[in-house]
Parts: structure tokens; C-alpha cells; sequence
């Protein structure tokens, strides 16, 4: 086989890391901060974020779907904490009654569940198409957390030591070890990603449904579980995201995660997630979000005006398709001339056999 070919393949399955190091080695030449310790240490919380999202992203995506509701629904979790936090669970006899800081990430975290199973309910039972399904999720979160407050926020989101709901803040700005909370969440997710996806049945069906649906439910396997599975797996990582976001800003904003299902998206696709499904890897996408990360915060390190961040990065995405779209029909080349190959090495045993 030709080895330019195999050179080929190799770089671009290598093609998001290639990436990171072109940023990192691009900014740290232009801003002089750039890898300095703490810079990287707060660039990794800001990756932490995104990072979570393009997990459950992935699953979703691994399967063929899309999920457009993550944004959103980080920015409606938010508000349900806001609210348990300053507000509490009306009760009976006019009591009300207020959650301690694991609790109310428990319930949030439920919260976030629910509305994935929502969506995973409506795609395959009702057979809506995803991108409409979480398309309209997405208007309804945010909707439903503007109507939350009146369009307002829940501010200082501190608690009081009498209702024993202090202690917030750490979720988002604490550290264990000197690396800061999210972080460990995105790495623990990673974990559980990539023991989902690489030693459990569970992830072979994952693969197995974005890669042929129609064979995939003829060979057995749970297409209805599954997908249900995955996008409850994604509204889990958005309620996350939006429980940090809060914690980080001691505040709860109706408008919280507007494009960050954008950003999701733009990092399982550097990872080399095949948006038509059955193709990628949960740690591509880890990587693909710091690209995006990095890049932006970078950007804003320069000075770059916010316009000009959004056409970069949507630039970098449309690069990262037509990538993946050149390395889909380069495979599919290397698969034929490997065939030609076998059959070349094949025939002189067959004349000697038949002659």
C-alpha cells in the first residue's frame, strides 16, 4: 500500500491535537501570560464547562441525534437552584421549606435527567425528528426560565447559615488538591464516558445504533433504551454545567448557556465525531474542547472583538467537517486498495491450484 496514504490517515485521525498544539503554540507566542500556570488553570475551568456538555453531546451524538436543548436547559437548572437556594419548596400550612447544597444539586441534577428523558421520550416514541424535538426544548428551557423570576435573577446565592444552605460556591470556585471542582467533574465524566462507550454492552449499542439503526434492531439491539439513555445522559451534563455556572457567578441568570450547545457541538466535531453517528470517541471531543476554549480565550487575550471570535470559530468548525469528510472518503479508499492488495496476493495461489 502506498505509505503517503497511511501518513494521511494518521494525521488526520490525529487532527485535533495537531490543532490544540497549533493554538497553543500560536497564543503563547502572541500573548505573553499565555501558559503561565494560573492562565492554564483557569482556561481549563472555562474547558471544564464546554467539556462536560460535548460528553453527553457525544453519546447523542454517537447515535445519530442531536441535542440543541443543552444550553438551555443549563440555563433553566441554574434557575431551579437559584430558586431552591434563595426561595425554598413551598409547603403546607404556609411553611417553606429549604434544601442544603447537596440536596439541592441532587435535585437539580434530577431535574436535568427529566428533561433529557423528555426528549428522549418524544424522539422515540413519538418519532419526532431530533433536531426538531431539542429544537423546540430549547425554546421551552428558556422560556420556562425567563418565566421563572419575571426575566429576573436570583442573586447572591451565598445561603444563610440559619437554613444550613451555605456552602454553594464551592462547586464552582472550590478546589480539591489545587485543581479547581469542575474540573474533577469533567474528568470523572470523561471516566464514565470512556467506561461506557469501551467496556460495556450498553456502548456497543451506542455505536451500533448510529451506525446502522435498521441492522442494529435486527441483531437486538434496545434502539429505544438506548436513545432514551442518551439524551437523559446529556440533560444530566447540562444540569451540571448549569449548577457550576451559577456557583461560579454566585448568581442564577434565565440566560445562562445561550450558545452552548454551539459549543458542544463545535468540540465533539473537532473530536472527530461523525455527525451522521457511529463514528468517535469521548476523549476526541474532551480535546476538541479545549481547542475551542483555548482558542477563545486567546482571542480575548488579544483583544478580538466578539464578532470576529464568532466567525473564527464557526470557521473552525466548517474546517473540522470538511476534514472529516476528505478522512471518510480517504478510509474508504485505503479499505479498497487493501482489498485489491489481498486479491493480488491471493491469485498466484490460485493458478497454482487450479493449474
Amino acid at each position: 500500500m502506498n505509505q503517503k496514504y497511511l501518513l494521511y490517515m494518521y494525521l488526520l485521525k490525529a487532527r485535533t491535537f495537531i490543532a490544540l498544539l497549533i493554538v497553543i503554540g500560536f497564543f503563547s507566542v502572541m500573548v505573553p501570560n499565555f501558559l503561565t500556570p494560573s492562565n492554564l488553570l483557569i482556561m481549563t475551568q472555562h474547558v471544564a464547562i464546554t467539556g462536560l456538555l460535548a460528553i453527553g453531546m457525544t453519546l447523542v451524538i454517537l447515535t445519530g441525534g442531536i441535542d440543541l436543548s443543552v444550553g438551555a436547559v443549563a440555563g433553566i437548572c441554574g434557575m431551579v437552584a437559584g430558586a431552591l437556594l434563595t426561595s425554598g419548596i413551598p409547603i403546607w400550612g404556609g411553611n417553606i421549606l429549604f434544601l442544603n447544597v447537596p440536596e439541592v444539586i441532587l435535585v437539580v441534577a434530577l431535574f436535568g435527567i427529566v428533561v433529557g428523558l423528555i426528549n428522549g421520550t418524544v424522539i422515540t416514541r413519538l418519532g419526532v425528528a431530533p433536531f426538531i424535538c431539542t429544537l423546540g426544548m430549547m425554546y421551552i428551557a428558556r422560556g420556562a426560565a425567563l418565566l421563572f423570576n419575571n426575566g429576573g435573577t436570583y442573586a447572591n446565592l451565598v445561603g444563610e447559615p440559619a437554613l444550613n444552605n451555605t456552602g454553594f460556591a464551592f462547586l464552582g470556585s472550590g478546589t480539591l488538591l489545587g485543581i479547581y471542582i469542575p474540573i474533577w467533574l469533567m474528568v470523572a465524566f470523561l471516566l464514565l464516558g470512556l467506561y461506557i462507550t469501551r467496556k460495556t454492552p450498553l456502548g456497543r449499542y451506542i455505536y451500533a445504533s448510529g451506525g446502522n439503526e435498521s441492522a442494529a434492531r435486527l441483531a437486538g439491539v434496545p434502539i429505544v433504551k438506548v436513545k432514551i439513555f442518551v439524551y437523559a445522559f446529556s440533560g444530566l451534563c447540562a444540569g451540571l454545567v448549569g449548577l457550576v455556572v451559577a456557583s461560579q457567578l454566585q448568581t442564577a441568570h434565565p440566560m445562562t448557556g445561550n450558545m452552548f450547545e454551539m459549543d458542544a457541538i463545535g468540540a465533539t466535531v473537532l473530536g472527530g465525531t461523525a455527525l451522521a453517528g457511529g463514528r468517535g470517541r469521548v476523549s476526541g471531543s474532551i480535546i476538541g474542547a479545549f481547542v475551542i476554549v483555548f482558542l477563545a480565550d486567546g482571542m480575548v487575550m488579544m483583544g478580538v472583538s466578539d464578532f470576529w471570535q464568532m466567525v473564527i470559530k464557526g470557521l473552525v468548525i466548517v474546517t473540522a467537517v470538511v476534514i472529516d469528510q476528505f478522512q471518510q472518503r480517504l478510509q474508504s479508499k485505503v479499505v479498497l486498495m487493501r482489498r485489491h492488495e489481498k486479491k493480488q496476493a491471493a491469485a498466484p495461489l490460485s493458478e497454482v491450484t487450479h493449474g
